[in-house]
C-alpha cells in the first residue's frame, strides 16, 4: 500500500483569500497525508504547510479587465510553464485555490490529460456570466463550494460538488465581542465608531477612496462625536490612500488608520462603509449594519453592469434574495449618498436589531469545519 509521501498535490492559489482558502485545506489533508508533497503557487498560509512554491503568489494577483491584458503574456508564459512541468510530474489531483481566469484554463488541460482536477469555491455563475458552467464541466472534476445552494446549481449541471462551509464562519465567532475590540484600538467603549474599507486591491483604493473620505467628511459635519476608523491592507495601500486623500482635499478628517486589523476594525464599529467584496461579507459575520459601495474605472463599469443576472451585487444581499443593507455603485456611490446612507445605518436602532438576527442566521447557514470537509472531498477524489 502506498504511503502519505507517494501523494502529490498540485495547488494555485493567486491573492491572499485563495491562499487562506489553500491554507485551511491543507492544514486538514496534512492530518490524514503527513508526508504528501504539496507544490504549484502559494502564499504564506499555504507554505505554513510545507507548501512548495514555484513563483511568488504576488506574481499572480492581478484584478479587473484592465490590469489583466498588459501582463496577459506574462501570466500565460506562467500557465504554460506550470502546466507543463505538472504534466511531466502527474500529481494525484490539482486543486485551483479560485482564481479562475486562470486555474480554469490550467485544470482543462490538465483534466485533458487525465489529471483529477477539483476547484475551490465556484465562480459566481448565479451572479454573472452563467455560461461559464459549461466551461467548468469540461475543466473541473469536483468543485468544493462555500455557499449551500451553489450544490444544486452544479450538480444539475453535471458537475460533482461538496458544500464544506465557508471558513470566514469559523473565524468569526458567532457572538464577536464590540468591547474587546475596541480596547485592542484604544477606542473608548461608549464611542461612535464608523470603519471605512475601500478595499485591498490598488485599484479599489484608487477609485474608491475619494467617496468614502468624502462621506466620511459629511458624516463628521453632521455627528462631530464620530470616530472613522480604517485597515489597510499594506504599505503600498496606505501610502496610494493618503494620496488620494490629499489630492481630494480631504486631509482634514481625522481618521485612524490601521495596519492590517480589518477583523478588528469591522468587531468595533457601529456601522461599515465597505467597497463589494467577500469583506461585505465578514461584515455581515460580524453582525454589522453596512453600506456596499464600488466604484471602477468607466469603461470598465460600462462593460461589466451589462453581464449581472440579480439586482444584488454584495454578498449579505445575495444570499439574503434582498436588498437587507444599502448598495452602491459607480455613480449613485457619490460622497453624499454614501453619508445619507450610512447616516440611515447608523441612526435606525430597531434595523440594526433585525440585521443582527439575519447575520446569525447567515452565520449558521455557512458554519462547517471546511477544512474537515473539504480534505475528505479531496481524499476521495484521489481514492484514499
Amino acid at each position: 500500500m502506498a504511503s502519505s509521501a507517494d501523494i502529490s498535490i498540485a495547488a494555485v492559489a493567486g491573492e491572499v483569500s485563495g491562499d487562506m482558502l489553500g491554507g485551511r485545506l491543507l492544514g486538514g489533508l496534512r492530518q490524514h497525508l503527513p508526508r504528501a508533497r504539496f507544490h504549484g503557487i502559494g502564499g504564506p498560509q499555504m507554505q505554513a504547510h510545507g507548501f512548495e512554491s514555484y513563483w511568488p503568489m504576488d506574481t499572480l494577483t492581478v484584478r479587473g479587465i484592465f490590469e489583466v491584458i498588459p501582463r496577459y503574456r506574462e501570466l500565460k508564459g506562467i500557465q504554460s510553464t506550470l502546466r507543463d512541468r505538472l504534466l511531466a510530474d502527474r500529481p494525484d489531483v490539482f486543486i485551483g485555490m479560485d482564481y479562475p481566469g486562470f486555474n480554469l484554463g490550467l485544470e482543462k488541460q490538465l483534466r485533458a490529460a487525465g489529471i483529477p482536477t477539483m476547484h475551490y469555491i465556484g465562480p459566481q455563475i448565479w451572479a454573472w456570466r452563467g455560461g461559464r458552467i459549461k466551461k467548468i464541466k469540461r475543466a473541473v472534476s469536483h468543485m468544493l463550494l462555500v455557499f449551500p445552494f451553489e450544490e444544486e446549481i452544479y450538480r444539475n449541471a453535471g458537475v460533482p460538488a461538496t458544500f464544506v462551509g465557508h471558513p470566514l464562519a469559523e473565524l468569526i465567532p458567532l457572538a464577536p465581542d464590540e468591547a474587546a475590540a475596541r480596547r485592542t484600538l484604544g477606542l473608548p467603549e461608549d464611542a461612535n465608531v464608523v470603519t471605512i474599507m475601500p478595499g485591498s486591491r490598488m485599484s479599489e483604493i484608487k477609485h474608491n477612496t475619494a467617496a468614502f473620505i468624502g462621506a466620511a467628511k459629511l458624516l463628521k459635519e453632521r455627528d462631530h462625536s464620530l470616530r472613522f476608523v480604517v485597515p489597510m491592507a499594506g504599505e503600498r495601500q496606505r501610502q496610494l490612500f493618503l494620496q488620494i486623500v490629499q489630492q481630494a482635499g480631504l486631509q482634514d478628517v481625522e481618521l485612524q488608520l490601521l495596519d492590517g486589523q480589518s477583523h478588528t476594525a469591522i468587531c468595533a464599529a457601529d456601522a461599515v462603509l465597505v467597497a463589494s467584496g467577500t469583506a461585505s461579507l465578514e461584515v455581515a459575520l460580524f453582525k454589522k449594519p453596512m453600506v456596499i459601495a464600488y466604484r471602477m474605472m468607466e469603461l470598465e463599469w460600462q462593460i461589466l453592469r451589462h453581464f449581472g443576472y440579480q439586482p444584488w451585487i454584495g454578498l449579505p444581499n445575495i444570499l439574503s434574495r434582498e436588498f437587507v443593507v444599502p448598495e452602491m455603485l459607480q455613480h449613485a456611490a457619490s460622497p453624499k449618498a454614501l453619508a445619507e446612507a450610512m447616516w440611515k445605518q447608523l441612526d435606525d436602532v430597531p434595523h440594526r436589531l433585525q440585521l443582527v438576527q439575519r447575520f446569525t442566521d447567515m452565520h449558521h447557514s455557512l458554519l462547517r469545519n471546511s477544512a474537515q470537509e473539504g480534505a475528505a472531498a479531496v481524499m476521495k477524489v484521489i481514492g484514499k
